[in-house]
């Protein structure tokens, strides 16, 4: 019996101990990123509690809807450790996305974050592509929920006529994001061109054709 208890107590601990966030925890209360340091960590060294105001952990950014004006129809607003500084090592973020109608946030990753969107208005067809390729896609409207797994290629999509946004919520303080066609056809410096050619099955013509759409897309 004491022996059955010992075990129920280590599976529970290792359970509970492989549960958490992707960053690393917290080992204080308050560790506001200090973005003037010139110290690189992985992270952001933390600011003089003396220094620290309420504005540390404020945005206002994602009250409104963003102005749209990219080729692709939407606008990504973040609400990161990069404008919020007392989100550091606290491994939560937020961002809010707007779409035009017709809108697309195109295929990208979250190298560091699963990622929850809550729909605030409008209609969106979102999915997510496995390793082994499968797509799992869903049409979610205003008040729905749908979760992209940390690290797959996802999109969101807006095929209705008018506008849509969501809330997004990470469990990192600052998620990154690798868009799937900007990372290919406009890295700086430049993929080897016959990566691309052999890559996609297609002519040199193509491929810069593709750089040169994508150089315009900000």
């Amino acid at each position: 019996m004491m022996n059955s208890r010992i075990f129920i107590t280590i599976v529970l601990s290792c359970i509970i101990a492989s549960i958490h966030a992707y960053d690393p925890d917290a080992l204080q209360d308050l560790c506001v990123a200090d973005k003037s340091h010139g110290t690189k960590l992985n992270g952001f060294p933390c600011k003089e509690m003396s220094n620290i105001t309420s504005s540390d952990f404020f945005f206002g950014g994602i009250s409104s809807p963003a102005v749209i004006n990219s080729t692709m129809g939407s606008a990504v607003t973040g609400a990161n450790v990069e404008k919020i500084p007392g989100l550091n090592t606290l491994s939560v973020s937020l961002a809010r996305i707007d779409y035009a109608p017709g809108g697309l946030n195109p295929p990208h990753t979250h190298p560091r974050a699963t990622e929850v969107v809550f729909v605030l208005e409008g209609e969106l067809e979102v999915g997510f592509i496995t390793t082994s390729n499968k797509l799992f896609s869903q049409t979610i409207k205003t008040g729905e929920v749908f979760v992209f797994p940390r690290g797959l290629v996802h999109f969101q999509k807006n095929n209705g006529k008018s506008p849509a946004s969501v809330l997004s919520a990470f469990n990192s303080q600052l998620p990154g994001t690798v868009s799937v066609a900007a990372t290919l056809f406009a890295a700086d410096p430049a993929l080897p061109e016959d990566v691309l050619t052999k890559t996609f099955q297609v002519g040199s013509k193509m491929v810069d054709k593709i750089k040169e759409r994508l150089s315009t897309k900000k």
